[in-house]
């Protein structure tokens, strides 16, 4: 039986029809990932005495004849920003490297609750601070479809980890890009959901104002399907919202007003398929306009909200990163003689170079002197910037961009972290505004897949779904898999 890159759905009629078993489902992954990982790299924690024995449960329900949910018995992967009770978590930083966290994190305890499977913990920039998995404390992680480039990141252990086929799903961190972008470099779907539509209790910090929490996986179903068992309110997130349920009706027959959001021409084939994505979605009954979005209408420029961004979230690392001091968990260096040393040194050998950038960045941002040229005209900016979007979604449902500026770069390439930082030009403003956003697969440039980036306003999560759901039906780029020949 071939078990190659299925669905969430098939891999549920499988099982419940007992033509396979979860073990079985279990085993294929963890075989996938025990043959090809030494070249993709993307997993740091690989849990098969965990995932053996929660498959074996759900085989134990199947054989009593009871109805089981979709994700009972499906494998998934997380990225290791989240808290695993029991399984190491060490958000891929060597001051956390042999941290065993004592609880989960909500998402994870929900997907426990619907008998989805944890089969590994996968790479990511330390921290989420990166968009290429290069700045992982641990290792960089190789892009299936050509191991010479990046998967991107943060998130870029999820994105391989899915189009590698080591697991149906995945979970990552959003806070600037972190989803979309590997989702897009790597061929597969990537959700950020609207700020606080899912927990992030017991997910590592990075930005509080901008971290989102979502699912990359080979379709916009399969997204919908894990977006519903984690979203939804948690008292132990005071951030956390319930989502507007009636919104998945009118958003499958409402007709949807699309227009452009940048202000060049989309349509460019450096960009894939995007004039064929306007051409699915007018034969759907949606309205289409990709002129370019005049300067006019967009006081606020991608570049500016970049600058913005990456004011902000250094201030929100430098403050959230302070926790790791040496004393309570994590890594404490032996060569400190007093408390002072003992944060000094724990630290420098703890954190890496782009660790360090960002809290230095954020610290003088903070500082007295600097905090009113920096932090509070950033402030500003993403102030002017929420007005931007709501005004623009006046005239439109859905607001379009490429999700990057071109395909996966190579391993090594970008050694300038401002060029890196570029990476994240489309992405950045979504989480400034609190927006829910998606990447799709919309073709191949050079023979490396590429992502169209769509936005919706706050809580409209289910317009983004509907879209891509309809486009995948009427289009195959999501269906391409990785063709690396090394895998």
């Amino acid at each position: 039986m071939d078990l190659a890159y299925l669905s969430i759905r098939e891999a549920h009629e499988l099982l419940q029809s007992k033509k396979l078993s979860a073990v079985e489902l279990t085993q294929y992954y963890l075989d996938r990932i025990a043959k090809h990982d030494d070249t993709v790299r993307a997993c740091l924690t690989v849990c098969s005495t965990e995932a053996l024995a929660s498959a074996k449960k759900v085989d134990t329900k199947i054989a009593t004849g009871e109805e089981i949910g979709l994700l009972e018995g499906i494998p998934y992967t997380a990225k290791d920003m989240f808290l695993t009770e029991g399984i190491r978590t060490t958000a891929a930083s060597k001051i956390l490297e042999n941290f065993v966290p004592p609880f989960s994190a909500t998402v994870i305890e929900k997907l426990n609750a619907a008998g989805a499977i944890l089969i590994a913990k996968v790479n990511q920039d330390e921290f989420a601070h990166g968009g290429s998995t290069e700045n992982s404390g641990l290792h960089p992680t190789h892009n299936p479809w050509d191991i010479a480039r990046v998967p991107g990141g943060s998130s870029g252990g999820s994105a391989a980890a899915v189009a590698a086929d080591y697991g149906i799903f995945s979970l990552g961190t959003d806070t600037g890009g972190s989803i979309r972008q590997p989702a897009a470099y790597c061929g597969v779907v990537g959700l950020k959901p609207t700020y606080g539509a899912v927990s992030r209790y017991g997910v590592v910090a990075m930005g509080s104002s901008l971290d989102c929490i979502g699912p990359i996986a080979r379709s916009a179903d399969d997204a919908q399907i894990v977006f519903d068992v984690i979203k939804g309110r948690d008292e132990r997130d005071a951030t956390t919202i319930e989502t507007d349920e009636k919104r998945r009706e009118i958003a499958k027959t409402k007709p949807m007003r699309i227009g452009s959001y940048a202000t060049i021409d989309v349509t460019e084939t450096k960009f894939g398929d995007i004039a064929g994505f306007a051409e699915a979605m007018q034969g759907a009954g949606h309205s289409v306009d990709l002129s370019p979005l005049k300067s006019a209408s967009k006081k606020v420029k991608d570049n500016v909200a970049l600058a913005a961004y990456y004011v902000l979230t250094p201030s929100e690392i430098s403050s959230n990163l302070s926790r790791y001091d040496g004393v309570r968990y994590g890594h404490s260096s032996e060569q400190a003689h007093n408390l002072r040393e003992t944060y000094d040194k724990s630290r420098d050998e703890g954190f890496g170079d782009e660790v360090k950038r960002r809290v230095l960045t954020g610290t003088y941002a903070l500082s007295a002197g600097y905090y009113d040229a920096y932090y509070k005209q950033a402030m500003q900016v993403r102030t002017l910037l929420r007005d931007q979007f709501d005004k623009l979604f006046e005239e439109h449902d859905i607001l379009i961009t490429p999700t990057t500026l071109a395909p996966a770069f190579k391993l090594g390439e970008k050694q300038d972290p401002i060029a890196m930082y570029m990476a994240d030009i489309f992405t950045v403003s979504a989480n400034l505004v609190g927006i829910p956003s998606i990447s799709i697969p919309v073709g191949f440039v050079d023979g490396l897949p590429v992502g169209l980036q769509l936005m919706a306003p706050q809580g409209h999560d289910a317009d983004l779904l509907a879209i891509a759901s309809v486009y995948q039906s009427k289009t195959a780029w999501h269906d391409y898999k990785q063709r690396s020949p090394q895998l």
